[in-house]
């Protein structure tokens, strides 16, 4: 089996274990409530910068060609981002490939605006509008929870013991901003920063692990009281999907890091940097599917991405 990685990373040395501990005895003594999951590790600010770079470099230069159309009609597109790309990207990247038709003829309207947002180094499906109104109709429905979404995402950890898996918790920014794990409990508490413990569900199911077929038929319900389990390192790769409940961000990410099997890559949240011998600039995750009602026919739509590369490798390795 290969070296986990060259570089240090989360919960894999002592200090991090330590500069938790004392983070979450000084909230507790401060009446906020406590993260379960650990800090950003330090190393995550010299990666994240040279992502940054790359990502900008990459993205002006990005030009959107037909085979990154999903769908496109007169109200809006649906395109399939890469990673390694910001989502504002998209938008010049459409306005240079064709004008956009509006749905009344103004030009007062004839404005791209994105109805959902990806990480940068998330890939996959995102919807972008081509009027306000119609852009006001379906912001709403993503806030609203209208939309359903699944996601694919390579893992490296212990190959859990479940089939299918409902967890439930608190999602908030610690003191010193970063994104973070709450109990269940603590939802509706009050944060240093005057924000408030939301509520956050993501379902998950095992695709593969290590190539195989996950034969297990565990069905589970997590609600998290407890800090994420710190002890261990597993090295197995854990092909799942996941449909979050509630749009938090990066709730994927953070569920599989308190989960123990962090995504690759993903390195605020535990994930591995190099793996087999390869350094990641990205994490493994990918927007799959979506599905929402139209916001002008009302009819019913569902869309669905191919598959990045590391992700098709990983569904014919059995």
């Amino acid at each position: 089996m290969p070296p986990r990685t060259a570089l240090p990373l989360p919960f894999k040395t002592l200090a991090p274990t330590i500069s938790h501990r004392s983070r979450a005895m000084a909230a507790a003594a401060s009446g906020f409530p406590t993260p379960m999951t650990p800090p950003y590790p330090a190393i995550s600010k010299e990666v994240e910068l040279r992502r940054a770079m790359t990502a900008a470099a990459r993205s002006g230069a990005y030009e959107l060609g037909a085979g990154d159309v999903v769908f496109e009609d007169e109200s809006m597109v649906v395109v399939n981002k890469p990673s390694g790309i910001y989502c504002e990207t998209l938008l010049k990247a459409l306005s240079d490939m064709s004008p956009p038709l509006t749905g009344n003829g103004t030009s007062e309207d004839n404005v791209l605006h994105l109805a959902n947002r990806l990480d940068r180094d998330t890939s996959g499906l995102m919807v972008i509008t081509k009027s306000n109104k119609v852009a006001a109709k379906l912001v709403k429905a993503f806030t609203d929870h209208k939309v359903k979404k699944s996601y694919i995402a390579l893992c490296i950890g212990h190959a859990p013991k479940w089939k299918k898996l409902t967890i439930s918790s608190g999602h908030g920014r610690s003191k010193f901003g970063a994104w973070r794990v709450y109990s269940k409990s603590d939802v509706g508490r009050t944060l240093p920063g005057g924000s408030t413990v939301k509520d956050m569900m993501t379902c998950f199911e095992v695709l593969s692990i290590n190539g195989q077929k996950n034969n297990s038929s565990d069905d589970l319900n997590v609600t998290v009281e407890s800090k994420a389990d710190e002890s261990g390192f597993g090295e197995d790769e854990i092909l799942i999907r996941a449909w979050p409940q509630s749009g938090r961000t990066h709730q994927i990410r953070l569920h599989c890091q308190y989960l123990g099997i962090p995504i690759r890559g993903d390195v605020k949240y535990g994930g591995v940097i190099q793996w087999k011998g390869v350094e990641f600039d990205f994490h493994a995750l990918h927007a799959e599917t979506l599905s929402f009602d139209h916001p002008v026919s009302g009819s019913a739509l569902c869309f669905r991405s191919p598959l990045p590369l590391w992700a098709n490798e990983m569904m014919t390795m059995d």
